[in-house]
């Protein structure tokens, strides 16, 4: 990754920088107004963090990347495979009926340039696609059970269906999160995945220790990727684990589910 800032609070992905008409982004944890365990620069709003340090937290954002906060469109996630558009309709909608819309959701898609399109993770997926032939993005979550639901082919799909997105054109990027080594689940997990048609020698691994599987959501949300058509060298691998950088990085294992996230954002400019 690519620092996008000077303070280094704000990173990039180099493949997505060389494109001129997209702006993108990935938070740290330093350099906000939040405190405790969501200290100090929490931007989701859906966290339980005081919504007056939020906004605050998100201007600072839209200020150093050079939108507006309005242009934010942050989805309250279930960790399901819900995935809307922002579309004409969408954008005809009150900004209550727009939220409404937004509520379980996991990805969103649009070819409507000012939406700057986000997911917030602590240790899930997040992952960044962007159509270059037909001008289209997708920000999608995609935690365990969304990487077993497969919501990143899903999203795919759903870009075909809706703007003939031919996957061979898409450049995708997997942002931080926890690493296969700090990946550690039970057996409920480790057969969720098996049970779905997951080639578990290439994304799994056995811990005489602990006596625990460990999964690499990384490999298996590449896997997605490229079987859904995505070149290889598309694919651009942060590489950067979220449990093992916390004082970086927020990670619910570390500070529990009640703590700040990373906002990660796609948008097509104006």
């Amino acid at each position: 990754m690519t620092e996008l800032t000077e303070d280094k609070v704000i990173l990039g992905f180099e493949q997505l920088c060389s494109i001129p008409n997209i702006s993108h982004f990935v938070t740290t944890r330093k350099g906000g107004y939040s405190e405790d365990t969501f200290a100090s620069f929490n931007c989701a709003p859906f966290s339980g963090d005081d919504p007056e340090k939020v906004k605050r937290n998100q201007e600072v954002l839209c200020a150093k990347v050079g939108i507006q906060p309005q242009q934010l469109v942050i989805p309250f996630q279930t960790h399901g495979n819900t995935i809307r558009a922002i579309d004409p309709f969408y954008v005809s909608l009150s900004l209550e009926e727009q939220q409404r819309r937004l509520h379980g959701v996991d990805a969103l898609i649009t070819n409507i340039p000012g939406y700057c399109l986000c997911v917030s993770t602590a240790d899930c997926v997040p992952v960044l696609l962007y159509d270059t032939v037909n001008k289209a993005i997708a920000v999608i979550h995609a935690g365990w059970r969304g990487t077993v639901a497969k919501i990143v082919k899903q999203t795919l799909d759903f870009m075909d269906n809706t703007y003939n997105t031919d996957a061979k054109d898409v450049l995708a990027a997997i942002g931080p999160s926890i690493s296969f080594d700090a990946f550690e689940v039970g057996e409920e997990v480790y057969s969720a995945f098996l049970k779905i048609g997951y080639d578990m020698t290439k994304i799994s691994s056995w811990n005489e220790d602990t006596q625990k599987h460990h999964i690499d959501l990384w490999e298996a949300n590449r896997i997605q990727l490229t079987e859904a058509g995505v070149l290889p060298d598309n694919i651009e691998v942060s590489g950067v684990c979220t449990y093992e950088q916390h004082e970086r990085f927020f990670s619910a294992r570390r500070l529990g589910t009640k703590s700040g996230r990373v906002l990660s954002g796609i948008m097509l400019k104006k």
